[in-house]
């Protein structure tokens, strides 16, 4: 049985004690922000938990609560079985794993998450990846997305299984609970993976450690990405999958393909032919913010870096919004790349006129009210040298309440800045999202109140 004592044997499964119980949420940002990244790596003779960790390090932008790593030795377990190791615990990457907690967990294959809370609140509890036993044996499972139908498959796996603990408030944990008892009906892991994921609707991008290797899964409209790679010669079989092309990067994997929508693949160790198929078809609906937004970067999506599709936004908001100014300038960070094209296409110099503090991420700190009223800026801090007596084109990825760009102009204005353009790369978000972007209902969007327009700041 599952134990909700997470300390406890699971099998033949070991974790780590945590070492928190729970964060206290800050007030609700003025973005749009993602659920969580996965990683996974399967190889012989490699320190999988460390490339694990490097994997997640360059994912770490996708999750900033918490972090964890589950590792598979091959015949230490029960019965020659896998013995499976576990850390997770609150906090970033960095602050989660030490060299000495790596070296406890030696292996061949490693699962890896970071998580943002969406469903379930931000406690150690919720941390993944989930860990469960089954009459095949342990298996580990790490989740990217969001479940919209959770609450019906939360009532329906209490019918299935009388006697189950739920120990966290994920719809993660819900698709694990799905997988073991689908096992312990008697099929194997490929067919349960199956059936638990027919169960399921909504995102979901799925890495799961097995004794029979790793499986790779995405929903049928692919909404979060997910990709694989190898290290070495592709006869090592050394495979690696990874959220983002940036994690295969990291740790120099090379890139192989996406994970298809609707697909499924198992990877065994040693075979360097994984098993691919579909196991649903549906409309492919990749959401827009992981390519305006979400992922890093650096990161490729349909052939090319999401750099240089970020460019060609800008080169678009150039021709349609066109506007006489003296700079352009873009929202760090993730605004920086539209400023470029922007500034390309227009022929307006671009400039830094935004620094931005690198070292905060979520601050479990918060001003007092005192302080927002006096304009505390933690994050971003205009440059009065580069603005002051010039008309300015901001650019920014997306406005969600429009609370912080509200806050960013006025900034921009009290530097000196004599006119304030604002241009956006996204779409105007009109709807809350359900799969796995944690934004505000519709009231609190501000394009759902009010047109859109051209105005003078």
């Amino acid at each position: 049985m599952h134990n909700a004592d997470t300390r406890a044997k699971v099998g033949s499964a070991v974790m780590d004690p945590q070492l928190t119980d729970h964060f206290v949420l800050p007030d609700r940002p003025d973005k749009p922000e993602e659920a969580c990244g996965v990683f996974a790596v399967l190889a012989s003779d490699q320190p999988v938990a460390n490339l694990t960790y490097f994997g997640l390090y360059a994912l770490q932008h996708r999750g900033q609560e918490s972090a964890g790593i589950a590792v598979f030795e091959q015949g230490t377990g029960q019965a020659g079985g896998p013995k499976v190791r576990m850390h997770k615990d609150m906090g970033l990457v960095s602050q989660v794993f030490d060299q000495g907690v790596l070296e406890r967990l030696p292996g061949q294959l490693a699962i890896g998450h970071n998580r943002y809370s969406t469903t379930g609140s931000s406690k150690a509890c919720n941390a993944q990846p989930v860990l469960l036993n089954t009459r095949l044996g342990p298996f580990a499972f790490a989740h990217n997305g969001n479940l919209v139908n959770a609450a019906e498959l939360r009532q329906a796996i209490a019918s299935d299984i009388p006697e189950v603990e739920f120990t966290s408030t994920t719809d993660s944990e819900l698709i694990a609970f799905a997988i073991q008892h689908a096992v312990n009906e008697g099929l194997g892991w490929d067919a349960a993976i199956r059936a638990a994921a027919a169960r399921c609707r909504g995102a979901f991008s799925l890495v799961i450690g097995t004794p029979e290797g790793l499986f790779a899964l995405r929903d049928g409209h692919g909404i979060r990405p997910l990709v694989f790679g190898h290290m070495g010669e592709p006869s090592a079989a050394q495979w690696v999958v990874s959220s983002e092309t940036c994690g295969l990067d990291i740790i120099g994997a090379s890139f192989d393909g996406d994970v298809e929508p609707g697909e499924i693949i198992h990877f065994r160790l040693g075979d360097p032919n994984p098993q691919r198929s579909r196991w649903i078809s549906e409309p492919t609906k990749l959401c827009v913010f992981e390519m305006i937004y979400f992922a890093r970067p650096d990161s490729r999506f349909f052939g090319e870096s999401l750099y240089s599709y970020r460019v060609r936004i800008g080169e678009v908001l150039a021709r349609e919004t066109p506007v006489e100014a003296d700079i352009v300038i873009g929202v760090p960070d993730s605004g920086i790349p539209a400023a470029i094209g922007y500034s390309q296409w227009s022929g307006i110099p671009f400039g830094d006129g935004l620094i931005k503090n690198r070292y905060v991420g979520r601050t479990f700190i918060q001003p007092t009210q005192a302080m927002r009223e006096a304009g505390i800026r933690v994050k971003l801090n205009p440059l009065p040298d580069v603005l002051a007596g010039k008309r300015v084109v901001v650019i920014d990825d997306s406005i969600v309440r429009g609370t912080t760009s509200r806050k960013l102009v006025a900034a921009i204005r009290d530097a000196g800045a004599t006119e304030v353009h604002m241009r956006i790369s996204s779409p105007p978000v009109t709807h809350p999202c359900f799969y796995g972007i944690d934004t505000d209902t519709q009231d609190q969007l501000i394009a759902a109140r009010l047109k859109i327009g051209r105005a003078h700041v």
